[in-house]
Parts: structure tokens; C-alpha cells; sequence
């Protein structure tokens, strides 16, 4: 090669350059098999595609509409779920059906050992025990739950039973604190005395 010949060999090559970055009719480039990225435009009418890569900018530098600014975000409240799922809610005691806080405090009253109360209602619904109580009050000497139905008090005594007592939508529970028997029927008394 002559130096003569140099600087047709590098018009040749800005010509294929061109000729590629351009793109021909007959098969698509590599910087044109990129798909277009356009944004819808603001007027409803179909905007001619952007070309992006190597191609978009050799045609930059023609006659070509402004770019269309991208979409802004949506506007109004923006739907934010809770942290933490819905409280459970508990099917209420039947009609005059005493409470459980209210067996504790004639349990006291009685002089039964109901130390450390705590109230474990919470565990009536699907995320605790799952039986469908409505209270559950545990001591160090009984727990005391009460149900929305005779029917529910009745199944769960027989399931617990010689551990527990049934008066009514009422069971005491003596398997957590672990109730003398001796003691167990001075409980009994006391809540038979409620109803």
C-alpha cells in the first residue's frame, strides 16, 4: 500500500461506518436490532420511534423532532398497605355468661391462689391456640376461658378431660398451672357460684 491509498482506505471505512450506522433496507444492524425506546406522547398521536445506541447518534446530528420527556409519575394517594395484619376479631361471650375477669375476682374473693393474672384473649384467635374462645385469662392457679357457646365450652372440656370443669360457656383448665386436685373443687364452687 502506498501512502496515497491510506487515506482512501479510511473514507472507504467512514463511508461503511456511515452506510452501517445509517442502516440499509436490506438487513438490520446490530444498533438497530435494540428495540426503540419511546414514551407515549402527551397528544395521543404516535410519535415516530427514538432510536437509541450507535445509530441515534450518527442520525442526531439530521433533522429529527425533540425528544418526548418521559411520562410523569401518577398523581393522587398513593394505596399504602398496614405494617401489620387487621386485629383478630373474637366472637363475643354469650348473654350472661360471666367474664373471665369476673371468675378471677370471685376466685379471689373465694381466697383462691390467682396470682399473676395475664390476659391471653389474644390467643383465642388463628395465630394463637385457634379455639375459637372469646377470653382466656391465665393464673398460677387456673386458667379461666370462656366461649362464645355452650356447645364450643363443651367439645373443649371433653377434649381436656379430668383437667378441666365446665360450667356453662365457662371451663376452668388446670393443665397450665398445674391445680391441685384437692383445691380444684373450691374452684368449682366458686364459679357455679356465678351462674
Amino acid at each position: 500500500m502506498t501512502h496515497r491509498s491510506l487515506p482512501a482506505v479510511g473514507v472507504l471505512l467512514v463511508a461503511v461506518a456511515l452506510t452501517a450506522a445509517c442502516g440499509s433496507d436490506d438487513k438490520p444492524s446490530a444498533a438497530q436490532s435494540v428495540p426503540p425506546v419511546t414514551a407515549p406522547a402527551a397528544s395521543g398521536l404516535a410519535s415516530a420511534p427514538t432510536p437509541t445506541g450507535p445509530a441515534g447518534a450518527a442520525q442526531s446530528s439530521g433533522s429529527q423532532a425533540p425528544p418526548v420527556p418521559p411520562s410523569a409519575p401518577p398523581q393522587g394517594p398513593i394505596e399504602r398497605r398496614p405494617a401489620s395484619p387487621p386485629p383478630v376479631v373474637l366472637p363475643p361471650r354469650p348473654p350472661g355468661a360471666p367474664g373471665a375477669r369476673q371468675v378471677v375476682d370471685a376466685f379471689r374473693a373465694a381466697g383462691l391462689r390467682v396470682t399473676h393474672p395475664k390476659d391471653r384473649s389474644v390467643d383465642c384467635g388463628p395465630d394463637g391456640l385457634g379455639l375459637g374462645c372469646s377470653e382466656i385469662v391465665a393464673t398460677d392457679g387456673v386458667t379461666v376461658f370462656v366461649f362464645p357457646d355452650e356447645t364450643s365450652a363443651g367439645d373443649i372440656a371433653e377434649t381436656w378431660s379430668g383437667q378441666s370443669y365446665r360450667r356453662g360457656a365457662v371451663v376452668l383448665n388446670y393443665l397450665e398451672a398445674k391445680t391441685p386436685a384437692a383445691d380444684r373443687p373450691r374452684y368449682e364452687k366458686a364459679l357455679n357460684s356465678l351462674h
